[in-house]
């Protein structure tokens, strides 16, 4: 039998437990302002590896990865989000129950 115990939490609930554990993460994970460029709705950051095609862009944008992954694949969204406390502060109460009220 296999068990992921995180596929019923939302991101919200990952950064409950990262600011419950006093988790370090990278700063990747922030807010920055990058060079950045608009493909088919999502923003991705402009290098020698993933150059801009006709019709594109590049524009100076304050952004944030949600996930970490090929730079020619993974896109960031705009974000004003630049210490852990900030994502947990917009985003309300966590959904999955362990992290409603944290132990103490």
């Amino acid at each position: 039998m296999r068990i992921f115990p995180l596929s019923n939490w939302t991101e919200l609930d990952i950064w409950h437990y990262i600011g419950h554990e006093g988790i370090e993460i990278p700063s990747i994970y922030y807010a920055h302002q990058r060079r950045v460029f608009d493909r088919g709705g999502m923003w991705f950051t402009e290098s020698e590896f993933n150059p801009c095609r006709d019709g594109e862009t590049v524009v100076e944008k304050t952004v944030r990865f949600r996930t970490v992954g090929d730079l020619t694949l993974t896109g960031a969204v705009e974000s004003g989000r630049h210490h852990r406390q900030d994502h947990r502060r917009d985003r309300g109460r966590p959904r999955h129950r362990a992290w409603r009220d944290p132990p103490r």
